[in-house]
């Protein structure tokens, strides 16, 4: 595995959670579990997109499990599973700028533009967890900072109090993963944010090209 792949897609994650939440209304395309407490949110204050974050949960569990069924089908016959994965990723990170340009700005984020553009950012992004958690175990998670920000946390205390001096390297070693794929995931909402604030939904171009550059990563991964 390239050291680098699993930053780009870290980086790729806070890009369209951040890009989606700004444009769609709250939705987290990435965090889908953070979209119920933009729901509730919505119910108080009287905002859109209840049904599209209403639906993004059980949108996001079914491509999981489509995912890894189809990468047992991509097993069977020897094809490469993950750049499979990662491609089909590209190809719905395309799809969901085209209709974010095209359809986009949302007004609200219940009508049916607004819903198709993020459930298809959902999807795209239900297969980055998928491929991640099967392909990329050992890295951390490219989506779901808190646990990893809670085990930074530990690992600093840890070694500030003071821990035998196996586990003295294997904390620093953790640490060195996990706070580069903080440090990139929080570039990619820095980014997303800079770009929506200038370009609205054209932001939405950069995600398929940086799911790209992985998706030629884990093409060279297999080839070492």
């Amino acid at each position: 595995m390239k050291p680098s792949l699993p930053l780009m897609l870290s980086l790729n994650g806070g890009y369209v959670d951040t890009a989606g939440f700004l444009a769609l209304h709250g939705l987290f395309t990435a965090h889908v579990t953070g979209n119920f407490v933009t729901i509730g949110a919505a119910l108080v204050h009287g905002s859109s997109g209840i049904i599209t974050k209403l639906s993004a949960l059980p949108v996001f569990c079914a491509v999981v499990v489509a995912a890894r069924l189809f990468s047992y089908v991509l097993e069977r016959r020897g094809l490469a599973v993950l750049r499979t994965l990662i491609l089909f990723k590209v190809l719905l990170l395309a799809l969901g700028a085209l209709l974010a340009i095209r359809l986009g700005p949302f007004p609200d984020g219940d009508t049916w533009p607004a819903f198709i553009t993020g459930m298809v950012l959902v999807a795209a992004m239900a297969i980055q967890n998928a491929a991640h958690r099967i392909h990329l175990a050992s890295a951390p998670p490219s989506t779901l900072m808190t646990g990893t920000t809670t085990q930074i946390m530990i690992d600093l205390a840890d070694l500030w109090h003071g821990v035998p001096e196996e586990q003295t390297a294997a904390a620093r070693a953790r640490l060195s993963k996990m706070v580069a794929s903080v440090t990139w995931f929080a570039g990619g909402c820095a980014a997303a944010a800079l770009f929506y604030k200038f370009n609205q939904t054209w932001c939405f171009i950069l995600p398929p090209l940086l799911a790209c550059v992985t998706w030629m990563q884990s093409a060279q991964a297999r080839a070492a």
